[in-house]
């Protein structure tokens, strides 16, 4: 344990040093691991870190995410280095629509507004007319004048969607395999264990469980609510890297994953080993081609710029 501790102590000192000669920064997802988490200059949900890469004045960002996280940065800041420290870390819910598909889809539908959530590839914001976070796709749908809504590609974020707006929402048949994970006897059971805990639910949810939450927020969200609340004991329903961020920052509360299966694989690849080598290799960098940036930028600048 000492000489692992050692180990990753000289890790960190490696890549704050080069850190600072690259001008990087390190922005990591809230699902990352722990360590990695805690060299981050900035941990947060897709929304906040979509606004910290837009403004940063950093040379290099180092990504610790996955694919499409790394394309924000490319997209939003072209004159910028975005390095994801491993090439493997990719999405599988972003993996289940194209560009191709969604140009046939559109053919359907062609009065629909295409609304896509942010975990998708750069082709396919560039097919999209704006982009949402599950922080504020509600607030997204809502504020368009078009009633019929082309969600994609998760489906189960567009029933919660389809549940609090008056419009038509079709939906894409794409997932998140981890959210998944969380059955509603999982927190059925966690409910007669801990009769005074509040249920927090993520809307990449089934719906069956978001049934049973107290609250659905994004996981910027939960880490908001985290910190409000009186109440002691919180069960958390969303990937289960977020429990170290939440007990980092809430010493006097008892956070309760809803699953131990909740564990998206991709989000663990990265590690302080390879975030080390990709400041020192400067790979792998993630580069989106200029025709496909400018139609992607602007359905991500639209949700950006409506402060919503």
């Amino acid at each position: 344990m000492i000489e692992a501790n050692q180990h990753n102590a000289e890790l960190i000192e490696r890549i704050l040093r080069l850190k600072r000669q690259r001008n990087a920064i390190i922005l990591a997802h809230n699902y990352q691991l722990g360590e990695v988490q805690d060299i981050a200059d900035f941990v947060g949900d897709s929304l906040g870190l979509s606004r910290t890469a837009a403004k940063t004045e950093a040379d290099v960002v180092v990504f610790c995410g996955v694919h499409f996280m790394a394309e924000i940065v490319s997209i939003l800041c072209p004159d910028k280095i975005s390095l994801l420290p491993d090439a493997n870390a990719g999405c599988p819910m972003a993996d289940m629509i194209t560009a191709e598909r969604l140009r046939e889809e559109k053919k359907h539908h062609p009065g629909a507004t295409v609304v896509c959530y942010i975990n998708s590839s750069a082709a396919v914001k560039a097919e999209s007319d704006i982009c949402c976070t599950s922080a504020n796709a509600v607030r997204v749908v809502e504020s368009l004048d078009a009633e019929e809504i082309l969600f994609i590609p998760d489906q189960y974020l567009s029933h919660y969607i389809s549940t609090k707006v008056r419009k038509r929402i079709i939906p894409w048949p794409g997932f998140c395999s981890t959210h998944i994970r969380i059955q509603p006897q999982d927190i059925i059971t966690l409910r007669q264990e801990h009769t005074q805990a509040k249920v927090l639910i993520h809307p990449e949810c089934r719906p069956e469980v978001i049934a049973l939450a107290d609250e659905v927020l994004s996981t910027g969200g939960m880490c908001r609510f985290a910190n409000e609340t009186e109440t002691r004991e919180l069960i958390i329903g969303t990937e289960i890297g977020i429990i170290h961020r939440l007990r980092k920052e809430n010493h006097d509360k008892k956070f309760i994953p809803a699953s131990d299966q909740a564990i998206c694989p991709r989000m663990k690849l990265i590690t302080l080993e390879n975030i080390l080598w990709a400041l020192e290799e400067m790979t792998t960098e993630i580069k989106v081609p200029e025709e496909v940036r400018l139609k992607a930028k602007a359905a991500v600048d639209k949700m950006l710029e409506s402060s919503i």
